[in-house]
């Protein structure tokens, strides 16, 4: 697969693009040439596992490629979500609006596509367009604007998956990662209409759970021993809504599924799978050298289980997890190098924007968890590195508080196409040129899927520079505030100290003010509606001759 991808770069010589201009963009200035897009996204990716941010996983598994973005441009070091989960946090990206404009609050709600986001405006204004890989948001894209698609089916499989496209669902054999690569590049040198500028949603499946290495990979990380976080054992004392989740490692993770353990020495069934299909893809040669890279380690494990405290084995389930998310990792930042390296052999580089960026954060064991939903630093911020060279002076770095919403206005500015006034996001433009001195002080966060998995209850708040306030309101009546400069990893809850009832009153009416500047309806309207959910169409229905026997 990889010498696929290096080959192809190699072969592709591109010549210079040609920009088609639109009546649409008299309305402002237009730049000499309008950019390429590559926007690469991928699942979960927390930004404590990028190592051009620092911190203690930069030697141990770095990330050299997605640091090549950074070092060629701009690090976003406060950079966030509105909602920490899959599908919303795709959908805010798209249109630049929060979950209650758009539609989208939940994972398994229908989204209209056809409402404005930066697609299908590209497309509309001379763009060619597409996306490969991971989708989330409805089954297809439909009422999008991509000239091409490729996604996988609902969250993917990291082997042999399904790719859905216009004409049906096909099972194609290799390891997701290297695929999407793979379709991508081919898109760029041989599929797009070269008389036009492009944009590339490039979505990576990895590192979502259940962390399936590439094989190449799933010995990376066997004999290292990543540091465990102060509060991997936290007892939740003073936030109601953190006892209650279900992300725990060593309560919550699927022995079997997550943490890919057997049922004995000399085994090579996992333990409890609650998603059997995915293992089951593996080809008889695939699933032998997975079972080989694991055996070890796993008979070690089951040769001691029984000697072990609770404790010791919370620990090892810890290693285990770091080994596997972190692993599947080291196939994106290999897919971003291969990217990088395309635009550079052909004359590309100087004007395409290239990001990376995920989906939402994660946590890597911090309060013992995998997931995210919370609105707690691991899984708000999100990495996020950008190139243009044309335009963004390399190794820039951005400490302002950005949100995902504010994608689509940037993109749209850099390609000189009015920015819809329904769009809540702002453009980073003036932001990246060091021109603006008036940029937000403040972010809103708000989670609405519950009762749902991993049990995180409903919940809206504020940051700003400083501080962090918190309210959980479904099923309960809980506000956590934080001093982060003091409390970075959020373990006392101040909401009762009087030291900070200032900054608590000022935050409770900045909450107010940012619900009314983005027409956040009453919650009453949320409790009771309950969020009605609407059934999706399933594959079969959308495309019953891809299942005919």
């Amino acid at each position: 697969m990889k010498k696929q991808v290096v080959s192809l770069m190699v072969a592709g010589v591109l010549s210079q693009l040609t920009h088609a201009t639109s009546p649409d963009l008299t309305r402002i200035e237009q730049p000499l040439q309008r950019p390429n897009i590559i926007y690469i996204m991928s699942d979960d990716h927390a930004q404590r596992a990028v190592s051009a941010y620092g911190g203690d996983l930069a030697e141990l598994a770095p990330t050299p490629n997605i640091d090549r973005i950074a070092r060629n441009g701009v690090r976003f070091d406060s950079s966030f979500v509105t909602n920490s989960l899959c599908g919303p946090s795709r959908a805010a990206m798209f249109t630049g609006k929060f979950g209650h404009k758009n539609g989208f609050n939940y994972n398994g709600q229908l989204f209209d596509g056809t409402q404005d986001n930066w697609p299908n405006l590209l497309q509309d204004n001379g763009y060619t367009t597409t996306v490969i890989g991971k989708w989330h948001i409805n089954l297809t894209p439909e009422g999008f604007k991509f000239d091409h698609w490729e996604i996988l089916n609902d969250q993917g499989e990291y082997y042999n998956p399904d790719w859905i496209t216009k004409e049906g669902v096909k099972i194609e054999m290799g390891y997701t990662t290297d695929m999407i690569t793979e379709k991508s590049l081919n898109w760029i040198d041989q599929q797009r209409d070269k008389s036009k500028p492009f944009a590339l949603v490039m979505h990576h499946k990895a590192p979502h759970r259940n962390w399936m290495p590439a094989p190449r990979h799933t010995r990376l990380f066997e004999h290292v021993e990543f540091p465990v976080p102060e509060n991997y054992f936290d007892d939740y004392e003073g936030r109601v809504a953190a006892s209650m989740q279900t992300m725990n490692i060593y309560r919550d993770a699927q022995e079997g599924h997550d943490l890919k353990m057997t049922t004995g020495v000399g085994k090579t069934q996992w333990r409890e799978d609650i998603w059997p299909h995915l293992l089951a893809r593996l080809t008889p040669e695939q699933r032998r050298e997975w079972d080989e890279a694991y055996q070890a380690r796993n008979d070690h494990m089951n040769a001691n289980e029984a000697s072990w405290s609770d404790r010791e084995m919370a620990l090892w389930k810890y290693q285990r997890y770091m080994q596997d998310y972190l692993a599947t990792i080291r196939s994106v930042d290999e897919s971003v190098g291969d990217v990088l390296d395309y635009l550079e052999a052909n004359d590309l580089t100087d004007n395409t924007i290239v990001v990376y960026t995920s989906d939402q954060g994660f946590y890597m064991g911090e309060h013992g968890w995998f997931d995210k939903r919370f609105m707690y630093e691991e899984s708000f911020r999100t990495p996020l590195v950008m190139q243009y060279p044309a335009r963004i002076k390399p190794g820039t770095v951005v400490n302002e508080l950005v949100q995902n919403i504010d994608y689509a206005p940037t993109f749209l500015e850099y390609a000189g196409i009015a920015i819809p006034s329904a769009m809540q996001g702002e453009s980073m433009v003036d932001l990246l040129s060091g021109n603006d001195n008036n940029w937000r002080t403040s972010l809103y966060y708000h989670f609405y899927e519950y009762p749902a998995m991993h049990d995180v209850s409903r919940h809206y708040g504020v940051r700003d520079n400083r501080y962090k306030l918190m309210h959980f309101y479904y099923q309960m009546d809980e506000w956590e505030f934080y001093d982060l400069s003091r409390d970075p990893t959020e373990m006392n809850n101040a909401i009762n100290d009087p030291r900070y009832a200032d900054e608590i009153k000022r935050l409770k009416a900045e909450i107010k003010r940012l619900e009314a500047k983005y027409d956040v309806p009453p919650m009453v309207e949320w409790l009771d509606a309950d969020l009605e959910r609407k059934p999706a169409p399933t594959l079969r229905e959308l495309f019953p001759h891809s299942f005919k026997k």
